[in-house]
C-alpha cells in the first residue's frame, strides 16, 4: 500500500510539474509559424491552455479509474489511453510556450477533482467505468472540434495538434465501447457537461 501510494504520488507530481515527453512527433512541427496578431496569439494560447488542462484532468481520471478497476484488460486500455494523453500534454505544453502563453494556475485543483472522479467511476464497476471513459472522450472530441473552428485558419501548427488529439480521443471512445461500455444515463452526461463547462471557462482565463 505504501509503495503504491508513493508511485501514484510521484506520477501526480510528474504530471503537474515535470515537462511531458512525446514518443510520436509533435503534429505540425515542420509547418511554418503563422502570422498572428497579439489578440489572436493570446486567444490561441488560451485555447491550448484549456486543452492542456483537459489532458491534466485525463491523466488523473485514468489514474483513478485504473487504480479501482478489477478487469486486467480494461486496466491495460486505460493505461494505453493514459500514455497517449501524456503525448497530448507534451504537444499542448510546447505550443503554449511557442505562443508565449502559460499553463493553468489551477492544474493541481483540476487534477485532484478528476482523480476523485476516476476512483469513484472505477468503484462502480468496470462496464460503467468504461461508459464514463467513452462519454468523457466523446465530450472532449466535441470540445476539440469547437476549438478547431476558433483557431485562425492560418495557424496550421495549432490546428494539426488539435486535429490529432481529436482523432486519438475518438479512438479511445471507440475502444471503450468495444470493450463493453454501458451508456450513461442522461442526467450523468448533463452533469459531466456542466463540470467540463466550468473547467474550460475558468482555465481559459486562469
Amino acid at each position: 500500500m505504501i509503495d503504491q501510494a508513493i508511485v501514484q504520488f510521484d506520477r501526480a507530481l510528474r504530471t503537474l510539474f515535470a515537462p511531458a515527453c512525446s514518443v510520436r512527433p509533435v503534429p505540425g512541427k515542420s509547418l511554418p509559424e503563422a502570422m498572428l496578431d497579439d489578440e489572436q496569439r493570446r486567444e490561441v494560447a488560451a485555447l491550448m491552455r484549456v486543452n492542456h488542462c483537459g489532458e491534466i484532468c485525463a491523466q488523473a481520471l485514468y489514474q483513478g479509474q485504473a487504480l479501482t478497476c478489477s478487469d486486467p484488460a480494461v486496466r491495460r486500455e486505460l493505461e494505453q489511453a493514459s500514455r497517449e494523453e501524456v503525448e497530448h500534454l507534451a504537444w499542448t505544453e510546447e505550443r503554449i510556450q511557442e505562443l508565449g502563453g502559460r499553463k493553468s494556475l489551477l492544474n493541481p485543483l483540476w487534477y485532484a477533482g478528476s482523480l476523485t472522479l476516476g476512483l469513484v467511476a472505477g468503484k462502480i464497476g468496470d462496464r460503467w467505468n468504461l461508459g464514463f471513459l467513452a462519454e468523457t472522450e466523446r465530450q472532449v472530441e466535441a470540445h476539440l472540434k469547437g476549438h478547431l473552428e476558433r483557431i485562425p485558419a492560418q495557424d496550421l501548427k495549432s490546428q494539426a495538434i488539435v486535429e490529432q488529439m481529436k482523432i486519438d480521443e475518438r479512438e479511445h471512445a471507440e475502444t471503450a465501447i468495444r470493450l463493453g461500455a454501458h451508456e450513461l444515463p442522461a442526467p450523468v452526461k448533463g452533469a459531466m457537461k456542466l463540470m467540463a463547462k466550468v473547467m474550460t471557462t475558468v482555465a481559459h482565463r486562469v
